[in-house]
């Protein structure tokens, strides 16, 4: 994730808190607003409940490799905050990216025709079972 793509200021944090719409799993809360800019921007926010300032560094990565990973995907002229939750510290990175994905869809901030399309896979699982 390329430095101009983070938020920074308390100030650009506080303005998508009060006009952005939220969406949440048990892992992250996903922030969204909409924005004048022409790609996205991303702010990560980990609080000191999940441990030391290196514990709290690792999950600050991983959250961006994550969102690295899902750059194509991540709809442009938007703002974003996410924040992870406890427990987050534990997840491994292939799990932490999936919940993210997944905090990602319910905040709808995803691009509809790149996302994987998971009822041919429901489709074959129901076929194995009968």
């Amino acid at each position: 994730m390329h430095h101009s793509h983070r938020l920074r200021k308390n100030e650009e944090f506080q303005a998508i808190f009060q006009k952005g719409k939220s969406a949440a799993n048990k892992q992250f809360i996903v922030y969204s607003s909409l924005s004048d800019q022409t790609g996205y921007r991303i702010g990560i926010s980990v609080s000191k409940k999940l441990g030391n300032a290196v514990v709290r560094n690792r999950v600050k990565r991983l959250i961006r490799e994550a969102c690295t990973r899902l750059e194509d995907k991540i709809q442009t002229g938007i703002d974003l905050i996410i924040i992870a939750r406890p427990g987050t510290e534990l997840m491994d990175f292939q799990s932490l990216c999936s919940s993210l994905q997944h905090a990602m869809k319910r905040a709808k901030v995803l691009n509809a025709q790149t996302l994987p399309k998971t009822h041919e896979s429901n489709e074959k699982h129901d076929e194995k079972r009968g």
